[in-house]
């Protein structure tokens, strides 16, 4: 039936659906730091506190239609809710379209989801929910068992395998290296929910990925960190939206990346030294 449907109007259909995944990331954002029920109130403006009614809460379009304010404070609609919804809109178009509609796309576009949720937060709150994190970890390893194609077989039990090892190097890595900044600068250095983040995304997306998104994530964090440095006096900055753009990249491009740097042959010769791997 999906063959029949016009291209652009199976892009428009996913783009009002990813829409209304990213309305409730919202929730989410706004909800989870502040430890209130996802479910309990209705959604409601953060000022007057008055319930949102439906029409004023349509993806994008209800923002549009009210210039950005409350209809009953006038109060405005931080920019955060139209941003939310249109890149969750056009990463599920992105990803679905890359991967395909299928269970594997759509694995895919649930992992992306966290990430905005993840940044979001990390960017106001600066922490990372284990909700998120650990929650997301043990979704990745039942879904690697579930579909062993997120790991490149069809055998569960090797795609579980798989899928533990990449969170171990994708969590261990991050946590070995703020080990070390721990001890070089005699203060923490790395927070523990980008280990967990990097532990989740390991194991769904598996080993090369975590490492690709590892290395790349410092040099999309190096001008954000030089900005707080000299402007704003701070050595602090939240890690977490740094390395979930770098795990969208890897989750599109890491196969690439890790060819034309050399990172997985250097990877695939160490570990052929120190013993036999899975993947």
């Amino acid at each position: 039936m999906i063959d029949v449907v016009p291209q652009g109007a199976l892009w428009l259909f996913w783009f009002a659906l990813g829409g209304c995944i990213g309305s409730f990331l919202n929730v989410c954002i706004y909800r989870m730091p502040r430890e209130e029920s996802l479910i309990r109130p209705r959604s409601r403006c953060p000022h007057c506190r008055h319930p949102i009614a439906w029409h004023d809460n349509i993806p994008l379009f209800s923002w549009a239609a009210l210039r950005g304010r409350c209809r009953h404070c006038g109060a405005p609609i931080h920019w955060r809710y139209p941003v939310v919804e249109l890149l969750t809109a056009s990463l599920t178009v992105a990803v679905l379209h890359r991967f395909g509609a299928g269970p594997l796309g759509w694995a895919y576009v649930a992992f992306v989801a966290a990430l905005i949720a993840v940044s979001f937060i990390d960017l106001e709150f600066q922490i990372i929910p284990d909700e998120i994190s650990l929650g997301g970890l043990a979704l990745g390893v039942l879904l690697s068992a579930l579909l062993p194609a997120l790991h490149g077989t069809d055998a569960r039990l090797i795609a579980a395998g798989r899928s533990v090892l990449g969170l171990l190097v994708g969590g261990g890595v991050l946590y070995l290296t703020g080990l070390a900044g721990d001890l070089i600068f005699r203060k923490e250095s790395m927070g523990g929910g980008d280990v967990k983040l990097m532990a989740m995304a390991g194991s769904l997306l598996g080993w090369k990925a975590a490492l690709t998104a590892f290395f790349l994530a410092p040099f999309l964090a190096l001008l954000p960190g030089l900005y707080v440095l000299f402007f704003k006096r701070s050595h602090v900055i939240p890690y977490g939206p740094f390395l979930s753009l770098a795990l969208v990249v890897s989750l599109f491009f890491g196969t690439d990346l890790l060819r034309t740097s050399g990172v997985e042959e250097t990877v695939k010769l160490m570990w052929e030294y120190y013993g036999p791997v899975s993947q």
